[in-house]
């Protein structure tokens, strides 16, 4: 199946793509490569889920919320790029977890955002090399913000 195939097949419904709220681009393409800017968790009513993993929301939720961000990076790829059968594979994941300083599993949240990544390209083409870290905010307060970069087919 495709890129795109394994997405229907899944059910989720993609947000609009973000807005850039500052001077930068959402979505840069160098050569075979596509670098994501750090997306947040935007809904599909545009509205963001918000909180501190640790005070405000659970891990569980945590997760949940970085799978939303993962979406929110389907619905820039697809808007730029016109599909995700495009993208030959997911490089590099970068995940930002606004948490208490006592939170350990910064892993385990941004595992939303890659389990998704994996079923949408397959286990090879779908995980890459990962970072996932602590932070003492983020923007408008939201618990998880992931930068990510891919391979196009050429």
């Amino acid at each position: 199946m495709t890129p795109t195939e394994n997405f229907k097949a899944l059910g989720l419904v993609l947000p609009p793509p973000p807005t850039p709220l500052g001077v930068y681009k959402p979505l840069l393409i160098d050569g075979k490569h596509v670098y994501v800017s750090g997306h947040g968790t935007v809904k599909e009513d545009r509205s963001l889920i918000i909180g501190r993993i640790g005070q405000d929301l659970s891990m569980e939720e945590g997760k949940l919320a970085a799978q939303q961000v993962g979406l929110a990076i389907l619905a820039t790829l697809i808007d730029n790029l016109g599909s995700l059968d495009k993208i030959k594979r997911v490089i590099k994941v970068l995940g930002m977890v606004n948490c208490v300083p006592e939170f350990e599993r910064h892993p385990y949240v941004i595992n939303g955002c890659s389990e998704l990544f994996a079923k949408v390209w397959g286990p090879d083409n779908g995980v890459g090399v990962r970072s996932a870290v602590g932070f003492g905010s983020l923007p408008d307060n939201i618990p998880v913000e992931i930068e990510a970069l891919f391979e196009l087919h050429v």
